[in-house]
Formats: structure tokens, sequence, C-alpha cells
């Protein structure tokens, strides 16, 4: 039987090191290839076209959010499966109405995330137990997916959140703009369109807005004046 293809996308090296381990001794699980970065999780996923993405969602230069919708609408035969250390229900709807197949803890065994690749690579839905008994709780007995509440939208568009999460990491616009392979005006555009739309007007506020919507961690380390 042919093992099943993963990505590991994880900007912890020593994480990454430990899930190879772990997964490539299941037998049936082959590791293609790792990613430190959202968006060079995204360009390995359309070079190796792995059959499952394992995504953290805390991810420097594109998180796992946008990470994920990129690589679930240039490989829609992929699966990506969210490994993260947060679990707020609204991470947890976002992926999920982007398309992401499963959600587990950081917390999780080894043997509870082989179990996820298998369900995500035969195009069943996994969450970690303790995800999916708060979500039965809250649906009332019924199937996560079924209440999972709609995506709510920000107003943002996909590049203006990648725009934002560059500024907030400290990029400068012309830095922004060699990362996002755009030109210099186009990022000077989408940070006017920023201001506009979150009514914010400086860096350490717009920092904080990308902090506090989850588009970066909290304990980025950043000086905000």
């Amino acid at each position: 039987m042919k093992p099943i293809s993963v990505l590991l996308a994880d900007d912890h090296i020593v994480v990454r090191e430990g899930l190879r381990m772990l997964l490539e001794a299941e037998g049936d699980i082959k590791v293609v290839g790792e990613a430190e970065t959202g968006r060079q999780a995204v360009r390995l996923v359309q070079q190796l076209r792995p059959a499952v993405v394992v995504m953290d969602i805390a991810m420097p230069k594109l998180n796992g959010v946008e990470a994920t919708r990129q690589i679930l609408k240039l490989a829609p035969s992929t699966k990506v499966l969210i490994l993260s250390a947060h679990s707020d229900d609204a991470y947890i709807e976002e992926v999920f109405a982007l398309g992401a197949v499963g959600y587990l803890v950081k917390q999780s065994s080894g043997h509870v995330l082989a179990k996820a690749l298998r369900e995500a690579e035969a195009g069943h839905t996994f969450f970690s137990p303790s995800i999916a008994k708060r979500l039965r709780l809250v649906d009332g007995g019924s199937s996560p997916r079924a209440n999972l509440l709609k995506h709510q939208k920000t107003g943002l568009s996909s590049r203006e959140r990648q725009v934002l999460q560059l500024i907030a990491e400290g990029m400068s616009n012309k830095e922004a703009a060699a990362e996002l392979g755009i030109g210099l005006k186009t990022v000077e555009k989408h940070r006017e369109h920023l201001i506009v739309k979150l009514d914010i007007h400086d860096t350490a506020g717009l920092t904080r807005y990308a902090i506090n919507a989850g588009v970066i961690e909290s304990n980025v380390h950043l000086t905000l004046v």
C-alpha cells in the first residue's frame, strides 16, 4: 500500500523533527517535506503535492489560516490538518470554513495524530477528543461540522491580510513587496486600504489589531509605542 505523503508546516525545527520520527515509525506515513513558514508551505505543496499537510496556525510570513486558504485553492486534492497550540473556537471555525479536514491540539499523542492523518487521507474529518467533545456540547449532540459558525468576514482581502501580517512582523513596505513578489506601490496601496478599512493610522495600531485578530501570535518580539 502506498504510504500517506505528508508535509509538516511548523516554525519550530524540534517540533518538525519530533513529528517526523513519530509519524514515520507508523510505517504507512511518509514525511515528504518540511516548511518553517506559511509561504514555504504553499510553495512546497505546489511542488510535492502531498496527500496531507499538517499545519500550525502560528506561522511567520504567512499564518496558517492564510496558508490553508492558498493551499486549498492551489491544490484542492491536498487535505489540511491543523495541529496547533491554539484551540479557540474562532480558529477552529475559520479553518474549517476554509476546508481544513481536522483540528488537533499539540498536546495530542503521536497515535492520535497518525489516526487523524489516516482519516484525513480517506476524506473524513477528525478533531482532538477535547475539541470534538466541546463541539458536541455546543451543537447539542450533532456532528461538529453541522453547526460550525460561518466564517465571519473581516472586510480584508487575502492579500491585505498578508500585508498586515508582514507589517506587524516588522517589515517595511519595501521588504513586504520583496517577500510577496509584488511592486512597492501595490504594497503601499494595500496599506492604505488597511488604514481606511480598519481606521488605524499607525504601525503600532496595525500590529495590535493583527495580534487581537489572531493574524500573528501575541508573543512576537515587537516594541509597540
